[in-house]
């Protein structure tokens, strides 16, 4: 459990203040990240850049923020890449790796934290199936950490490049790499439906984003193809040691923010529902995030949101020998920025819970 003390943040101004840029900080995802890094200590924004926007204050662009007290928003070419430790990307796939690769040339001590997709798979060929394009920095993809922050910690302190997951990957991986690992359920016929709030799909006009076209309706996407399915086979298999290949539909939620995944699963022949909370509630009974909600207990996006946070449950299926598991997270924050932060925090030594202390917003 967190513990609400000054001792987190009195550590933090201890330690050496880190000279940050945030590339795409005109978008949700950079928004947030904005939000909560203003907070933490060792933390400082010297340069925040966008595309259509450079030129402009952060007050222009995103209002609530401008009180913050950050650097006007500037070209990715203005940026002094020497006087930078860590860069946030949070630029669309594609654009990352490229920029990811000038950034390492000019300065190879910089610490890379990238919100894209471009350096989550391993397989460079996995990369260009899914994205359509080919990867062209594959000597640095073999150097990039998978950021999920409670798996992967070790890899995370030193790598130059932290790949944060995707949302949907971030919420799924949480619900079922514990119970893979446990050996708890199978590693076959994983299905997941999963449901995000319409921030997930970026700040871009786009026409189904539209109020009167996104309101008041429930829209599948990506069905069979979306790009998030290979990365949670990809750490699945890790796990598990087997090819998994799960069964993944998204869907669009008429909401600002949060993520919903349900996972329907097959237990092992000698599991039982008892067996997979206990195999959750071990995994995650030291972790300051994630919370394994009494049995029962329905896990509501509306009970995460704004905050770092993951609840997870599980319940038995009506169908005999599987298993219903449930997780939800807001999916700008655990699901990127509030993640990226977490992986700052843990790539520098700063407290994990650092400027993620703060509680849901409810209602």
């Amino acid at each position: 459990m967190i513990i609400y003390t000054n001792q987190v943040n009195k550590r933090a101004r201890q330690m050496k203040k880190q000279k940050a840029a945030l590339l795409g900080a005109s978008g949700y995802t950079g928004a947030d990240l904005l939000r909560l890094g203003v907070c933490h200590d060792g933390l400082e924004f010297v340069a925040l850049t966008a595309n259509t926007h450079a030129g402009k204050s952060m007050a222009d662009v995103f209002p609530h923020l401008a009180n913050a007290n950050l650097p006007d928003l500037i070209t990715n070419d203005e940026v002094d890449w020497q006087n930078i430790d860590v860069v946030f990307c949070g630029l669309p796939h594609g654009t990352s790796q490229t920029i990811i690769k000038q950034i390492l040339d000019n300065n190879p001590k910089i610490r890379i934290i990238d919100m894209s997709a471009d350096y989550r798979l391993r397989d460079v060929n996995t990369y260009r199936a899914t994205y359509g394009a080919k990867h062209i920095a594959p000597e640095l993809q073999e150097k990039a950490a998978y950021g999920l922050s409670e798996f992967n910690r070790d890899a995370i302190k030193t790598a130059p490049i932290i790949a944060c997951p995707g949302c949907y990957p971030t919420a799924s991986l949480l619900a079922l790499l514990p119970l893979l690992k446990a050996g708890v359920i199978s590693s076959s016929d994983i299905i997941i439906d999963a449901k995000s709030g319409v921030t997930g799909a970026g700040r871009g006009l786009k026409q189904n984003m539209l109020m009167a076209e996104a309101n008041e309706s429930i829209a599948p996407y990506g069905v069979g193809v979306h790009r998030h399915a290979p990365e949670i086979d990809q750490e699945l298999s890790k796990a598990s040691g087997d090819d998994i290949i799960v069964n993944f539909t998204p869907h669009l939620i008429p909401m600002s923010r949060g993520e919903l995944i349900t996972a329907h699963v097959k237990l092992n022949k000698s599991s039982n529902i008892n067996d997979l909370r206990a195999a959750l509630e071990s995994t995650y009974k030291d972790e300051p995030f994630i919370k394994i909600l009494d049995a029962g207990v329905m896990p509501i996006t509306g009970h995460v949101r704004g905050s770092n946070f993951c609840h997870i449950n599980v319940f038995q299926d009506r169908i005999k020998g599987r298993a219903i598991v449930i997780a939800v997270i807001d999916n700008l924050v655990k699901g990127s920025a509030g993640q990226a932060i977490q992986n700052f925090n843990i790539a520098f030594g700063f407290d994990e819970t650092t400027a993620l202390e703060q509680m849901p917003l409810f209602p």
